[in-house]
């Protein structure tokens, strides 16, 4: 009984991140809502303690900010934060492709999965639905690729980093897609990464990987 006691303010908490992404990834929330305890504990039916800490983390995480006496808010992120961030991404994952390439780390079952992640999103981008909703599932599925890769490079400072950068990066993804308004675009994208990381071309699959993330400063 004492073990439940003490993991379940745990759940909760993580209920309320994942609600309050999901709220803020579909649009629901939009940059400088402000965000109370009191809603938040009311929709999901449970106490302010775990929404409290839910919404810290969040903060943590960079999605939120608290202004004092005022209360709790959405992160506003403007095309200069996203630049920040996605410049940070290539000079990592370029890292990373050099070493999958030059170590050859990546075998074909793995291009095989790798290929089944971008048919999925590709399925995704052309299906029904809210186009609000298929941005979220696109870019799970987009940061899934990517993460496969940075497991596969074996650096796990790297991969460390990336994984810190994990909600930053969706985030700006989000806002990226929803400037250029063409997931089919984002999805294939990836097929020229893998078709260079097949071949062992360094230089046009860093090409590749930079033409997929930096779309957004065409705009």
């Amino acid at each position: 009984m004492g073990n439940e006691k003490r993991v379940l303010p745990q759940n909760l908490s993580s209920l309320v991140v994942d609600y309050i992404k999901n709220k803020i990834f579909t649009g629901q929330y939009k940059e400088g809502d402000h965000v109370t305890e009191v809603n938040i504990a009311e929709e999901l039916g449970i106490s302010r303690a775990p929404v409290r800490e839910g919404i810290r983390e969040l903060q943590n995480q960079g999605l939120m900010k608290s202004v004092p006496r005022k209360g709790n808010f959405v992160v506003r992120m403007g095309l200069d934060d996203v630049r920040e961030i996605f410049d940070i991404r290539i000079l990592l994952e370029n890292s990373v492709l050099e070493m999958i390439i030059m170590e050859k780390k990546l075998t074909e079952a793995n291009f095989n999965s790798l290929t089944q992640i971008i048919d999925q999103m590709v399925t995704i981008a052309n299906g029904q639905g809210d186009d609000a909703e298929k941005i979220v599932r696109l870019n799970q599925k987009d940061m899934e690729f990517h993460t496969f890769l940075w497991e596969k490079s074996g650096s796990r400072r790297r991969e460390r980093i990336l994984r810190d950068l994990y909600v930053q990066l969706q985030m700006a993804m989000v806002i990226d897609t929803q400037l250029t308004g063409d997931l089919g675009v984002t999805a294939k994208d990836h097929y020229e990464i893998i078709k260079y990381l097949k071949l062992g071309d360094l230089d046009n699959c860093k090409k590749a990987l930079k033409n997929h993330i930096i779309t957004y400063k065409t705009q």
